[in-house]
Formats: structure tokens, sequence, C-alpha cells
């Protein structure tokens, strides 16, 4: 390794560290809330017993990328997006060897460099305006929300890092409602779900 990788590799440490400093507190405040609502669940134990797990038919792609025909053909599974995500966002699939993203283990943050894109080396991942992603859109499951069942959560709607431009809290129908022209698909609101099956889930944009 020569001294530019070292500094690289010292600089993606730092930038970790500093986005884990940041998030701290969020996650703090989320385990919190959390925990409050695994208290109302236990009182309601049979609100996801008898729904089956939201099925994701297609994998979910990083930010920028090209429609799934493009991509699988232009990505050159170099794995630099994976490495200059700095919060771990981007999985391998070990039988393709291309990236994928999972919500449920760890969200697209929408980090301010929008790294992944500018180390793609292919053009598979490109360029493009946070309002302008579109790695999927975001699907309410209402027979298993919460609020549903009268019980307050909004655990969806307080991290989504696109805020009420992408989604909010309809007072008038207690209920959760994604704005589809504003959500880009990060799946943090998926990562935050507390419920299991996940009351809101990211479903892939088909472009074929």
């Amino acid at each position: 390794m020569n001294k530019n990788d070292d500094q690289e590799t010292s600089r993606r440490g730092f930038f970790r560290q500093a986005l884990r400093q940041v998030l701290e507190p969020v996650v703090d405040y989320v385990d919190e809330r959390q925990i409050q609502i695994k208290n109302q669940l236990a009182v309601n134990s049979n609100l996801v017993d008898e729904l089956p797990v939201s099925p994701l038919s297609y994998y979910l792609r990083p930010p920028g990328a090209l429609p799934e025909p493009e991509f699988i053909h232009t990505c050159q599974q170099s794995g630099s997006c994976i490495s200059a995500c700095p919060a771990e966002a981007i999985f391998i699939n070990e039988s393709d060897q291309l990236p994928y993203l999972d919500p449920d283990r760890q969200p697209c943050v929408v980090c301010d460099s929008l790294a992944c894109m500018t180390v793609c080396p292919s053009g598979a991942l490109q360029l493009t305006p946070v309002e302008e992603i579109s790695v999927g859109l975001a699907v309410v499951n209402y027979g298993l929300c919460l609020n549903t069942e009268g019980i307050e959560c909004q655990s969806c709607i307080e991290l989504c890092p696109l805020g009420e431009s992408a989604i909010r809290f309809d007072t008038e129908n207690q209920e959760v409602e994604v704005i589809e022209s504003g959500c880009i698909g990060c799946g943090v609101c998926q990562y935050q779900c507390p419920t299991y099956p996940k009351s809101i889930f990211v479903r892939k944009n088909l472009e074929f």
C-alpha cells in the first residue's frame, strides 16, 4: 500500500468516525422510541403474527444506478462504491459480485458526498442530484402499521433524510403517507420500522 492509499484509508476512517458521532444522538433517540413501541407491542402481541414478510423480488441498487439491464452490463464489480460508502450500506452479492442495498441491514443515509457515485469507474452509477435519485419507492403495509391499531409510531417519518417532501403523517386519516414524487427509496424508513415483518419497505423501481 502506498502513501496515497494510506491517506485515503485514513480519510475514510475519519469520515466514518465523524458520521458515527453525528448519528449517535439520533441512534440513542431511536433506541428509546423503539423500546417504548416494543412495550406497546407487548400488550398487542398478535398484531404482526398473521402476515407474511414483505417480498422483495429484485435487488435494490446503489443511488445513481443505471436501469437494471444496463447496470448489470456496465458494472465492473470493482467494489469501489462499497469501499467509499461512509454508512457501509452497500453490500456485495456473492453470486455475481454486483453491489446492492439491503435496508433491513443498513440503509443509505444520502450522504453529502454521494461517494458511491463519484468513485464508480464504469458509469454504472451516475452522479445524480439527491432529489432525482430513484433507488425505489417506500410502500406502506397498513395491515401491519402500528398506527392502524391506534399505537402512535412515526419512526419512519422522524428520521427520513428527505423529510416531509418524501414521507409525512396524514393527520386526517391517522396514517403514514409516502410522497411518490419525493421518495428516493433510501430505506431509512424500512430500517427504522419497529414491526416484524416491516410495515414499510422499499419496492424497486423496475425499468426494463
